[in-house]
């Protein structure tokens, strides 16, 4: 599947952290992109949507019906990318994905499922992420964070699985033959509720195991800095 969008230098700085990135050297960025002057994000991130909506229209992609225009939502796609809190965490987490369909309304429900698996694993991206700085903090030891890492991956499996009202920020289509639509869509979803619903079920999945883990999982996400 293509990449649904072209991602510039600033995404790049506040994309989901990876596994082997330094998670420290990630919040600095995140920090740093948080002070930058809103003129000059604007200023960038008005040179982008206008390269790539022109390059999405020669592909033969359009707004959806009811939707706004092309242009209008890569701005606002874009500026949610960005958009981080005082801690340097981001507000919003994502998911994108393209689908076929016999007809409009096909493509679009099967696209929107798959956005939010995307979604879902860009969550487990920044659980995990947060798992590994408490392990570098001392504030787990490797065993105890093995534990926290699988009860996480459950419990944000559960959450993926019960989402509640997501964003759809980019919905737009092309026509691939006489038949068939193709569907474009990118959502997003609270990650302060994300991550309070993951935490919530890592509780609750420890206490059911009688872990002496509970107290530690308690704030782990970040949530008690808010």
């Amino acid at each position: 599947m293509k990449k649904l969008f072209v991602v510039v230098a600033l995404a790049c700085a506040i994309a989901m952290p990876s596994y082997a990135q330094d998670y420290k050297e990630l919040m600095k960025e995140r920090k740093a992109m948080s002070k930058m002057a809103e003129s000059e994000l604007n200023s960038k991130v008005d040179k982008t949507v206008k390269k790539e909506a022109k390059a999405l229209a020669k592909e033969g992609w359009k707004a959806a019906p009811g939707a706004l225009p092309i242009e209008k939502q890569l701005e606002r796609s874009y500026k949610m990318q960005y958009e981080i809190d005082d801690y340097g965490f981001p507000r919003y987490i994502k998911g994108d994905a393209q689908s076929l369909g016999g007809n409009y309304d096909a493509a679009k429900m099967s696209a929107l499922n798959l956005a939010k698996i995307n979604l879902a694993g860009n969550i487990q991206t920044e659980v995990a992420a947060l798992v590994e700085n408490a392990v570098g903090n001392n504030q787990l030891s490797h065993e105890e964070a093995v534990s926290t890492t699988e009860t996480a991956m459950g419990a944000v499996n559960l959450v993926a699985q019960n989402l509640g009202r997501v964003i759809t920020v980019v919905e737009m289509y092309r026509d691939v033959n006489k038949k068939n639509k193709e569907v474009r869509v990118l959502i997003f979803y609270n990650a302060e509720m994300a991550k309070q619903a993951a935490e919530a079920a890592m509780r609750e999945d420890l206490k059911k195991k009688g872990s002496d883990l509970v107290e530690k999982v308690n704030g782990l996400l970040g949530l008690n800095k808010r």
